[in-house]
């Protein structure tokens, strides 16, 4: 495996359907942490991560820069992409599939992450007999059955209840410990749980304001006093911008 990326971006500018999303924006992101994405919709979030994936239909000036440069990136959107002939179990294990490298090891991998995602009684399902949730959730194991240093994960948690949401984070976090993600999401407490850095961007051109090095000592539970500080000041910021 290699190293997670940092990525840089310099006087970055965007400008998409019309809009200018980004104008000259600078700021970085930190290899090997979690940076969550907060603001209202429109402000470019998700045109961040199609951006960063490489989409050739988003036009910019500005530079983005890897350090280092040699990575692998895995991408989640908002749409699960799940093909619909293939029973979940394959699904999750597409990457492998498409690779060549189907193997026990992979398999029992793909199994238990669906243990753990409470649909091991659904991996021979086609997607298509599934609700939305279990599809997203499909579609998040399948992100990270691939082990990649670098994640773009597009409101992964959207579709599922209140109780699987809290499960899905803590085996995402777990799970992409070390590597870089960006996780874009409307739910600060999401936020919160997960962020090791988080960016609020305001207004269109965005503006950016950084909520970073949250400490690592605090229960990242929904209702922990210790978090309720944070949660405020991040609310203050979403509703009221820098």
């Amino acid at each position: 495996m290699n190293r997670p990326p940092a990525i840089h971006f310099e006087n970055l500018c965007v400008d998409f359907e019309g809009t200018r999303l980004f104008d000259h924006l600078s700021f970085a992101v930190s290899a090997g942490k979690c940076t969550c994405i907060l603001g209202p919709s429109g402000c470019g979030k998700s045109t961040l991560l199609r951006l960063l994936s490489g989409n050739p239909d988003i036009p910019f000036t500005g530079s983005i820069s890897f350090s280092p440069q040699h990575y692998r990136i895995g991408w989640m959107s908002q749409s699960d992409l799940l093909l619909p002939w293939m029973c979940l179990h394959d699904n999750v294990m597409l990457g492998a599939r498409l690779r060549g490298q189907v193997d026990e090891k992979r398999r029992r991998k793909a199994t238990l992450l669906l243990e753990r995602a409470g649909l091991s009684a659904y991996e021979k399902a086609l997607p298509a007999t599934l609700s939305g949730g279990m599809r997203q959730r499909g579609a998040l194991l399948r992100t990270l059955m691939e082990e990649c240093e670098l994640l773009l994960m597009d409101e992964p948690f959207s579709a599922l209840d209140a109780l699987t949401r809290l499960k899905l984070q803590d085996l995402a976090t777990e799970m992409t410990h070390g590597r870089t993600v960006l996780l874009v999401t409307h739910d600060p407490m999401e936020a919160l749980r997960m962020g090791d850095e988080i960016l609020v961007f305001t207004g269109v051109p965005a503006q950016i304001k950084r909520i970073s090095d949250l400490p690592g000592d605090i229960p990242r539970r929904p209702a922990s006093a210790e978090m309720a500080p944070y949660y405020q000041d991040l609310l203050s910021t979403l509703m009221n911008g820098p």
